[in-house]
């Protein structure tokens, strides 16, 4: 379902851990990483299509999870061509998402990357909270940086060294944390943590080319009035 303006109803999802870093997912067979995100169905509620892409993607339940806070209005991000299906162009532009703010009360293993037939990802890590900043890909990175700005204020007191990472100390937290992102075959746990099921920190990606894979809506899918405001 596309709005007026061609961007499909999305939602992304930033997940803390206790440590306040974030939850950072490789597309399967791919070398792009990035945050959970999924289109919001017909009939949804940005929520519901949240806590229905979390389990789909990250295998997590309502009750794994703390909602902590959400983007005020819709974010918008457009698709390159070179990413969209040939019959979609001058149709599909890119995706305006309503982003959450959520922060795991349960365990790394009770995340499943396998949790459904059709896995979105198949490895993760756990991140600093800015450095997704210095690696996602570039078309992505101006609405990353607008909802992690958004939704920072949010973060839990414990680490308010979070909050202050976007000037020199994100810089160089990103420089030593940046390159284990992209060496396969040498991806680091942290002491004492176990996978939980599906997830890998060893992926043999099959295809390098980082991309958009958000399944684009067919034409025949209606156009809906663009809205201020998420339902």
């Amino acid at each position: 379902m596309l709005d007026r303006d061609g961007f499909r109803p999305n939602v992304g999802i930033i997940l803390l851990n206790q440590k306040n870093q974030v939850f950072w997912g490789k597309r399967i067979r791919t070398h792009s990483w990035q945050f959970p995100q999924g289109g919001i169905d017909r009939g949804e509620t940005p929520e519901q299509a949240m806590f229905r892409e979390l389990h789909e993607e990250v295998g997590l339940l309502p009750n794994h999870v703390r909602l902590v806070a959400r983007t005020r209005d819709w974010l918008r991000y457009e698709v390159p061509d070179r990413y969209i299906r040939r019959d979609a162009r001058g149709h599909y532009k890119g995706q305006k998402q309503i982003w959450y703010l959520l922060q795991l009360v349960g365990h790394d293993w009770d995340l499943n990357l396998r949790a459904t037939n059709h896995p979105e990802f198949d490895a993760w890590r756990w991140n600093d909270y800015w450095v997704p900043l210095d690696v996602v890909v570039e078309f992505k990175r101006g609405v990353y940086e607008m909802a992690l700005t958004e939704l920072a204020r949010f973060l839990p007191r414990h680490d308010q060294r979070n909050r202050y990472l976007r000037s020199g100390m994100r810089a160089r937290d990103s420089e030593q944390a940046a390159p284990a992102m992209f060496r396969t075959g040498s991806l680091l746990l942290h002491p004492g943590m176990e996978l939980p099921p599906g997830a890998s920190f060893d992926p043999d990606p099959q295809n390098s080319m980082p991309a958009e894979l958000e399944a684009i809506p067919p034409l025949a899918m209606s156009i809906s009035p663009s809205k201020s405001q998420p339902s």
